[in-house]
């Protein structure tokens, strides 16, 4: 029996590239088709998807030391919470778009996985080194 449970975690461990990968062109697609202003069927809900995973996984970048349901909560809690900040300061001066809150979004998200890169000195290596 642990024959197939270490098998079956193996093979969960071997597709989560996979999966990330395809969520990072999904949101891609997303945000190039809110951007462009493209009329397609894909592009409400690939938009949603952008504007949650982006920010989530910025998020979820500057929490590394939480266990992983906590950090998929606090992150998600996160992105809903950057949205809505994005959205009110939008409509409170004035300027909603959606090219604008997709751009305001996806220029925090880079900020904020940016900040969590600078926050971590040495990242992997100088851990692996001291152990």
């Amino acid at each position: 029996m642990q024959t197939i449970s270490n098998k079956t975690s193996a093979a969960v461990a071997d597709s989560l590239p996979v999966l990330a990968g395809a969520a990072l062109a999904v949101s891609a697609v997303g945000a190039v088709l809110a951007l462009t202003d493209l009329t397609s069927p894909l592009r409400p809900p690939f938009t949603l998807f952008f504007l949650i995973a982006a920010p989530a996984s910025a998020v979820a970048a500057g929490l590394r030391g939480m266990e992983p349901l906590g950090r998929l909560v606090a992150s998600t809690a996160g992105a809903v919470a950057l949205n809505l900040l994005v959205a009110q300061a939008m409509l409170a001066t004035h300027m909603w778009s959606v090219r604008g809150g997709v751009a305001a979004i996806a220029g925090l998200s880079a900020l904020l996985f940016l900040l969590a890169l600078v926050r971590r000195p040495g990242g992997r290596t100088a851990r692996r080194q001291t152990l």
